[in-house]
């Protein structure tokens, strides 16, 4: 796994993202005893806010021996265009061309935190700024969350899978949608979606019908070994679930057109994950990538009685692994 980036988990086969897991769990359960990363630095690039993704990246490759550079676009960094052949004659001051490059030059990789515009759903499943430093930069790229996806985030998802149930492979899983005060991307749920289905998972997806998942990643899930199924009832995903994820994210009906995608999540205040729709699973437990708007999204009983913590420190061990493997 040497070199290679890390955008997806289809990038990569059932059993290299075992062996991930597998690592991650040695680093959880015994902690670092060696420097992989020595003399070795990874530049964190955030063009959009990070609170468990910056801390424990700069923690990781601090643990490793390495040196992070964190960096927020606008603050700590010029503003960054994307677009190749760009004429830069308005507000961005950088082209992803020349700040990739100039960091390949110094450092051993880079990681890369920019959301999706939610303006333009062709522009946004083609993940930009992630592929243009793709395209530019002559190190490692490490996806920090992209347009379309949160592998990082997956990886710590399913590493609890794991520690709870054994394993991943046929586990019967509920990905359920979740209301919100505004539009979200779908990055978070596309990637749950594809980890736990590329190691075997059973994932049934209930949304709203205004609020599918991009088809492109439902059908790379339903070519993955686990299976994939939807429903517009979540008492048809919770039945037999021994997991639960609860994500909103906005809907590709209404994309680009907030004032109206508004009023449709609006109707479905009633999707808030609460203890009655908890109580349909027998020994389920629950998982949320956080932040989470508490008593909206979901209801403080249930997530005072969940797996969101041990979910969240799962990040720091799983990109200790990714970490280890790509540049080590």
């Amino acid at each position: 796994m040497k070199g290679r980036h890390f955008i997806s988990t289809q990038d990569f086969s059932p059993e290299e993202l075992e062996r991930l897991l597998a690592r991650a769990r040695e680093f959880k359960i015994d902690g670092v005893r060696e420097r992989p990363l020595a003399g070795k630095s990874v530049a964190l690039v955030f063009l959009n806010p990070s609170l468990r993704t910056r801390t424990t990246m700069e923690l990781a490759v601090t643990a490793l021996g390495g040196t992070p550079v964190t960096m927020n676009v606008g603050t700590d960094s010029w503003t960054l265009e994307h677009r190749d052949g760009a004429v830069m004659n308005a507000g961005k001051t950088e082209h992803v061309k020349d700040a990739a490059r100039v960091l390949s030059r110094v450092v051993d990789a880079i990681g890369v935190r920019a959301f999706a515009g939610l303006e333009n759903l062709e522009e946004d499943i083609a993940d930009p700024v992630i592929s243009a430093f793709v395209r530019h930069a002559e190190v490692p790229i490490l996806n920090l969350e992209s347009a379309m996806y949160h592998p990082m985030q997956a990886m710590a998802d399913a590493m609890t899978i794991v520690e709870r149930c054994g394993k991943a492979k046929g586990v019967k899983v509920a990905l359920t949608w979740a209301p919100h005060p505004k539009a979200l991307p779908t990055a978070v749920a596309n990637s749950f979606l594809l980890a736990a289905t590329r190691l075997g998972a059973e994932v049934t997806v209930a949304a709203p019908s205004e609020f599918p998942l991009p088809e492109t990643v439902m059908q790379m899930a339903a070519g993955n070994a686990g299976s994939v199924r939807l429903t517009t009832r979540p008492d048809d995903a919770l039945a037999g679930a021994q997991v639960v994820c609860a994500k909103s994210w906005g809907s590709l009906v209404c994309y680009g057109r907030p004032e109206v995608e508004a009023k449709v999540r609006k109707s479905y205040d009633h999707w808030i994950f609460d203890e009655a729709k908890l109580a349909q699973t027998a020994d389920a437990f629950f998982l949320h990538c956080l932040p989470v708007r508490r008593n909206v999204e979901v209801a403080d009983a249930v997530l005072d009685s969940s797996a969101i913590y041990d979910e969240a420190e799962n990040r720091l061990h799983v990109q200790k692994a990714i970490l280890s493997e790509l540049l080590a």
